[in-house]
């Protein structure tokens, strides 16, 4: 089977690599450099803590599995040619301030508990024990041993080159500019900025840009960007340990809302910098860095961790989340078009799904078993079309 992937951020890569490692022949395209947009741009979560249970948290919990043994899988077919990608099992700490917010993170735990997450709940002593810094006002929290964390460029580039080891293509600075269909008006390539690519399917993981690329290739995808904003401060001693936030964050990330949101977040990486979130805004491709926005994360980060007030941000970025209004992934084939398929919409859990996306999509593309239903995920399903 040929397969034509548009998008090499970290789900086209991931496909690619699931797709051909099964036998099938792949390209994949990008406008711009691989690794280069919203996969360059995000945090490198791995999370169950932030997930209700339902469709999107089963597909966590089997991605989750998959990146730890892609940590050894890697290295081993891309003969040790890339840095760590740092995939660091710190687990995640969620902490409450007030009766109401303790009272709303203890349902949200018992309910992940019973479809299977190790959430644990936390005194105040005992999460100040996990996290030293966490401010005097919280009044509970839950530690969720499972969540962890990759650097996700590093993470994409790693599973192109195992992809371009299985066979695969990648084509850089190649625009999509139309489709080519047969007499049936069944999609069987696309036209290129580079010229005709023929395929016998057409995947679109193009990340906030997929709702684009549909609309190019004669299809409607309700997929669009959400633009999110990230602090990050000079090296450090370590002082942070897990991945910490407040109960806002699950709120932002489950929130419908046009306007602005922000929810703290904060977490040290690898190279001993601290990364201070995030917002949610529906604003288009809009990339302003916005001081007023900024200001606002650091406030509440200051709020939950008052060292903080004491670092140095040394640079500001954002980037666009693929959102879909109904906050599942699109995975499957377009229901109108013959020979579309999509891998998108997974808005800032894109980094830890992408395992389990791709090997769900490469295994339902080439006819096999699949290891959890797709229906869920379904780019026809009612809760999509009816925002379309």
């Amino acid at each position: 089977m040929k397969v034509l992937i548009i998008g090499a951020g970290i789900v086209g890569a991931a496909c690619a690599r699931s797709l051909a490692r099964r036998g099938a022949t792949v390209t994949v395209i990008d406008r711009g450099a691989p690794a280069g947009a919203t996969s360059a741009a995000g945090e490198g979560n791995l999370l169950v803590s932030d997930k209700a249970p339902g469709a999107e948290l089963d597909l966590a919990r089997y991605s989750l599995g998959l990146w730890a043994s892609l940590r050894t899988e890697l290295a081993a077919e891309t003969n040790g040619a890339f840095a760590s990608f740092e995939y660091q099992p710190k687990g995640g700490v969620v902490a409450a301030s007030g009766e109401a917010a303790a009272a709303a993170l203890s349902r949200f735990a018992e309910a992940q508990r019973r479809a299977g997450v190790d959430a644990r709940p936390l005194s105040v002593q005992e999460a100040r024990a996990l996290e030293p810094e966490l401010a005097a006002s919280i009044t509970s929290a839950v530690h969720y041993p499972e969540d962890a964390q990759v650097q996700p460029a590093i993470a994409t580039e790693a599973l192109l080159a195992s992809a371009r080891a299985a066979g695969a293509r990648v084509l850089a600075h190649t625009t999509l500019t139309g489709p080519l269909r047969d007499g049936a008006g069944r999609l069987v390539g696309v036209t290129t900025s580079n010229g005709p690519l023929e395929a016998d399917a057409v995947l679109v993981a193009a990340g906030p840009w997929s709702g684009e690329v549909a609309r190019t290739l004669g299809a409607t995808l309700a997929v669009g960007p959400r633009k999110g904003l990230l602090l990050v401060t000079a090296r450090m001693p370590q002082r942070i340990w897990h991945k910490v936030y407040d109960t806002s964050y699950v709120g932002a990330v489950q929130s419908d809302e046009r306007d602005l949101a922000t929810s703290t977040v904060v977490e040290s990486t690898a190279s001993g910098t601290v990364l201070i979130g995030s917002s949610r805004q529906d604003v288009g491709f809009d990339g302003t860095i916005d001081v007023a926005v900024l200001a606002e994360i650091a406030r509440k980060a200051i709020a939950l961790m008052p060292f903080l007030a004491e670092a140095t941000v040394i640079r500001a970025y954002g980037g666009f989340r693929p959102f879909s209004r109904d906050h599942l992934p699109v995975i499957g084939a377009d229901p109108d078009l013959d020979g579309l398929w999509y891998a998108t919409g997974h808005e800032g859990a894109g980094i830890g799904l992408a395992p389990g996306t791709a090997e769900l999509l490469a295994a339902a593309m080439l006819g096999e078993p699949t290891a959890m239903s797709l229906d869920p995920f379904a780019p026809g399903r009612p809760s999509l079309r009816e925002v379309a």
